[in-house]
């Protein structure tokens, strides 16, 4: 009788771990962040850019934020300054409070 118990005992145990196999929840892997674009710093693509900055300000005939300029030129904040400080330290741009216009 003690051999029955034992050997109850240990298919009672079995089961118990086979059920914490089973309940194993798999968590979803988290989404990669989306792969940012690699910005090439050189002087022609930062003169291009100053002239897509330069067109979106002649375009709008106002002094524009950074934001406003990055959105009317189509390209990314980063590259908008990239380009504003061309523009700037050629001196066909001025500085009027937080927003920029064509000097």
């Amino acid at each position: 009788m003690a051999e029955k118990k034992a050997t109850a005992k240990k298919a009672t145990e079995t089961k118990a771990a086979a059920a914490k196999k089973t309940t194993t929840v798999k968590k979803a892997a988290a989404p990669k962040a989306a792969a940012k674009a690699v910005l090439a710093i050189n002087a022609e693509n930062v003169g291009f850019k100053a002239g897509d900055v330069y067109q979106a300000l002649a375009a709008a005939g106002k002094a524009l934020t950074v934001k406003e300029i990055a959105k009317a030129a189509k390209i990314s904040e980063e590259e908008t300054l990239l380009g504003l400080g061309w523009l700037f330290k050629e001196g066909k741009l001025a500085n009027d409070g937080e927003k920029v216009t064509l000097a």
